[in-house]
């Protein structure tokens, strides 16, 4: 909570002094936060046991537009993909931390939920959760909300092995939302902890079909287009949009100047998947001699960084450039 609060000190986030900030409130409902901005609904927060990881779930548009599939979560949209269930809308999570695999789900036997089990899922690993633990803060205000909290990232045989602190900060105008992330990894459970080499994290937001290629069209900051040439390369930030029930929108992640491995590699696929992952060299570079992997040691911690911007018309429409140089200054 204090790195969270001295970031904030450091580098400022200021209410345009052109467009106005709408009012954000969150309200709590059990094992769930929601969120509107502008009096609209935006999204809610989840973190109830039902899931191995909190979520938050769906991203709207300023006009009250869904970016975010909704499956596996609601199951009667027509026309979804129905691929991956573990791509929950919005999460943070990693595919290989000291050997668990905190990013796949499966439904698994007793056996297979140990550590020594012989049987895993197809991502090889056993299967991790993260666990909530307390709510640090849940607050809405004039201009911005703020939620905030602590989490256990806990083995298949349910011992602690770290910790993980996720802040989101919320803020909207007419024709915009933003979210800035912090997550911090704690090695607070007496052992190092490990974020392995793999594609399989980290970062990450399943889009719409609608935003799906070819439909859809991503741009990186360096000016690549489609996934072939964006999926594992390095770049600022990564921009998907396209026409969304009848508007044309775009949602853009941004990488922070001060992350790991900054600028970033990009777990970012044609189909929706839109991550970003700093550990995944194996795969991205496609050569078993790199290695991107990261080790917190004990009593230490890891905080990555990110901004999601949901916008009107494409990234040129709507200066996602600009807008990331203004972000990575610390202007807005």
């Amino acid at each position: 909570m204090s790195q969270f609060y001295a970031f904030l000190l450091v580098v400022p986030f200021a209410p345009s002094a052109v467009v106005a900030q709408e009012k954000v409130e969150l309200k709590r409902d059990g094992k769930q936060i929601q969120i509107s901005i502008g009096e609209k609904a935006f999204g809610t927060y989840y973190f109830g046991p039902e899931s191995p990881k909190p979520y938050l779930s769906p991203l709207r548009s300023a006009d009250g537009i869904v970016l975010t599939r909704g499956w596996p979560m609601i199951k009667n949209i027509p026309g979804e993909s129905h691929d991956h269930p573990h791509h929950r809308a919005l999460f943070f999570t990693h595919g290989d931390i000291n050997g668990f695999d905190f990013w796949g789900e499966a439904v698994e036997s007793k056996k297979q939920q140990t550590t020594h089990g012989k049987v895993y899922s197809s991502e090889e690993l056993p299967k991790g959760r993260t666990v909530f633990v307390k709510l640090l803060a849940s607050k809405g205000g004039p201009d911005s909300g703020t939620l905030s909290a602590d989490l256990n990232l806990v083995d298949p045989d349910g011992k602690p092995i770290g910790s993980e602190t996720q802040t989101y900060v919320f803020r909207g105008d007419a024709t915009s939302r933003t979210i800035d992330c912090t997550f911090t990894t704690n090695a607070d459970k007496g052992v190092p902890l490990k974020f392995g080499d793999t594609k399989e994290g980290t970062f990450a937001i399943r889009l719409v079909k609608a935003l799906e290629e070819p439909n859809g069209h991503m741009l990186n900051s360096n000016g690549a287009t489609g996934e072939k040439a964006i999926w594992g390369k390095r770049a600022d930030w990564v921009d998907y949009s396209g026409i969304v029930e009848g508007e044309e929108l775009g949602i853009a992640i941004f990488d922070h100047p001060s992350n790991l491995h900054h600028p970033s590699t990009w777990h970012a696929r044609g189909y929706g998947l839109f991550a970003v992952n700093p550990f995944g060299l194996h795969d991205f570079m496609n050569d078993p001699k790199q290695d991107g992997s990261y080790t917190v040691p004990v009593g230490d911690s890891l905080t990555l960084r990110y901004r999601v911007f949901i916008h009107k018309g494409d990234a040129a429409d709507s200066k996602v450039g600009e807008a990331y140089r203004a972000y990575a200054a610390g202007k807005n």
